[in-house]
């Protein structure tokens, strides 16, 4: 199947670029660029294109101004191109919570003679981005798709210890989903969350503040070393694996730069697996939207080590790209398959109800 794509950025060189690398790849096909959002909205209406990418800094309409015209009138697949600054991260995670399916950073300014580093990973991107589900900013799901269904009585009665812990692994769509289902859990809920969300560095302590501010809980970028605390999630820094180890009866983030786990760093395998040989602990694994199989070998070890693990997995209708949660339904190990809206409430429910709050 061809991928028409319309880039929009305010720099020729940038614009030329980008077109070659997308068209080194014979299944993409750029059908206009754009030097402005008003000049690439008029394109996007004209040709119609599979995929956009949009700078997210632009002068006179910045892209997310444009980002949000085109969620509100003529919603389809938006890839952001990011500068590595704290006010481009900033507004990178606006553009995803406003409907964006990804972003690619900049290795520097807009002008940058490196930028054919990202060749592969902004194809890679852009595929992605073609494949996955788009809805327009202000749809509301139908009334049954947002009561949340409680797990059933028996997963409870698997919670056999007075501690829990939560591990969510995603990647593509994941920071709208993660603040879909952390926004939801309640303030002093008894357990840890520790997070991976395949992202560069630069840009996971944007999300962590983001979504803190949305949140009943503490949300923050993980440290080397600092221990566990209820009510607190984690997200593991872009470029480093993220274990927690046991420290006398603490738990400890540990961060790493060992080699990447299939193409990742950080990586949710990495994370499920060093829980699998934690004891005397209820843990529970999610895996939501996401590109990939990232996560399904840790499950596995997960549920060899400790066959009372919980795992949840993101329902295809509401997965941005039903990769990864796929991946962990064929495992067999999974025991809830929930829509977005449902998840924070089944996690809630376990740790909850154990604990007796």
């Amino acid at each position: 199947m061809e991928i028409t794509a319309i880039v929009i950025d305010d720099s020729a060189f940038m614009r030329k670029m980008i077109t070659e690398m997308l068209e080194s790849d014979p299944r993409i096909t750029v059908v206009a660029t754009a030097r402005s959002g008003v000049d690439g909205i008029e394109k996007i209406n004209k040709y119609r294109p599979s995929v956009v990418t949009l700078d997210v800094e632009m002068p006179v309409k910045d892209g997310i101004e444009t980002l949000e015209e085109i969620m509100s009138t003529n919603p389809l697949p938006v890839v952001m191109l990011s500068s590595l600054t704290t006010a481009g991260a900033s507004m990178t995670m606006r553009a995803i919570q406003l409907g964006a399916i990804d972003f690619i950073a900049k290795p520097s300014g807009s002008i940058s003679l490196n930028i054919d580093e990202i060749q592969d990973e902004l194809i890679q991107k852009v595929i992605t981005a073609s494949l996955a589900r788009v809805q327009k900013k202000e749809t509301v799901s139908k009334v049954e798709d947002v009561i949340p269904s409680r797990p059933k009585e028996k997963s409870f009665l698997q919670q056999p210890h007075s501690k829990s812990i939560v591990a969510i692994g995603t990647s593509t769509g994941g920071p709208k989903a993660l603040l879909n289902v952390l926004k939801d859990i309640p303030a002093g809920f008894p357990a840890p969350i520790v997070i991976v969300q395949h992202m560069p560095p630069g840009f996971t302590k944007s999300l962590a503040d983001r979504l803190d501010h949305s949140a009943h809980i503490h949300i923050k970028e993980a440290e080397h070393g600092e221990i566990l605390q209820d009510a607190h999630a984690y997200i593991a820094p872009g470029d480093y694996h993220m274990e927690i180890k046991k420290v006398g009866t603490a738990l400890a983030i540990s961060l790493t730069k060992e080699a990447k786990i299939n193409g990742h760093r950080p990586s949710v395998d990495v994370l499920f697996k060093s829980l699998s040989i934690i004891n005397n602990m209820n843990k529970i694994a999610v895996v939501l939207t996401g590109m990939g199989t990232d996560g399904s070998v840790g499950i596995k070890e997960l549920k060899k080590t400790d066959s009372k693990t919980i795992v949840i997995a993101e329902h295809k209708e509401t997965s941005v790209v039903y990769g990864m949660p796929k991946a962990a339904v064929l495992t067999n190990y999974v025991d809830h398959v929930a829509k977005l809206p449902q998840i924070s409430e089944i996690i809630s429910g376990l740790v909850v109800k154990k604990r007796g709050i």
